[in-house]
C-alpha cells in the first residue's frame, strides 16, 4: 500500500470544484483504492480525490464500522436539524474547530461498475459526508466557521510548516 501525498491549505486544487468522473476504467479504479488506503489509518474518516491532488467528484470514507466510496456523489437529503460538532481535516492539520452541520445525510452517487449507490448516516457519518462532498465543491471546513473562529483558524494556519505559501 503506498499512501499517495496529502495537499494541503493553500494548494488550488483545494479550491477548485471537481470535474464529475464519466469514463469507468483502471484509472478509476486504481483512484478508489488510492483513496480507501489513504482513508484506513487510525482517525481517519473520509479522503477525497482533490486532497491528492486530483480533480475528480470521488471520496471515501470510514466511519463507526462502515466504509466504502462514492463516485460522483450529490447531497440529495440533509436533517432540518442541526448541531455544532468538532471538526478537522488532513488538509488543514492539527487544527480542529466546531462547525454546523446537519445530523443526517443522504448522499447519492455510482460505484466502479456506474451502478446506483446510496450512503446515509447520522451524527459523525452524516458529518462526514458533508465535509468530503465540500471538498468536491472546491470548499474546507474553514469557509464554514463563523468569522471569529475563521479568524482565529487562519491566524493559526500561516503559523504551521504544512501551510501552502505561494
Amino acid at each position: 500500500m503506498v499512501m499517495r501525498d496529502l495537499r494541503y491549505f493553500g494548494d488550488p486544487v483545494l479550491k477548485t470544484v471537481c470535474d464529475p468522473v464519466t469514463t469507468f476504467d483502471k484509472r478509476i479504479a486504481s483512484l478508489v483504492t488510492d483513496l480507501m488506503d489513504g482513508v484506513k489509518p487510525a482517525g481517519r474518516a473520509g479522503l477525497a480525490a482533490p486532497q491528492i491532488g486530483v480533480g475528480l467528484r470521488v471520496f471515501s470514507y470510514d466511519v463507526g464500522g462502515l466504509s466504502g466510496y462514492v463516485i460522483n456523489p450529490e447531497i440529495v437529503s440533509l436533517s432540518e436539524e442541526t448541531h455544532e460538532i468538532g471538526e478537522g481535516c488532513l488538509s488543514v492539520p492539527e487544527l480542529w474547530f466546531p462547525v454546523v452541520r446537519a445530523k443526517h445525510a443522504v448522499v447519492r452517487g455510482v460505484d466502479l461498475r456506474n451502478e446506483p449507490v446510496e450512503v446515509e448516516g447520522t451524527e459523525v457519518l452524516a458529518q462526514c459526508l458533508q465535509h468530503e462532498i465540500d471538498h468536491l465543491d472546491g470548499k474546507l471546513y474553514l469557509q464554514r466557521l463563523t468569522p471569529e473562529r475563521k479568524k482565529r483558524a487562519l491566524g493559526e494556519a500561516r503559523g504551521k510548516d504544512w501551510f501552502w505559501n505561494r
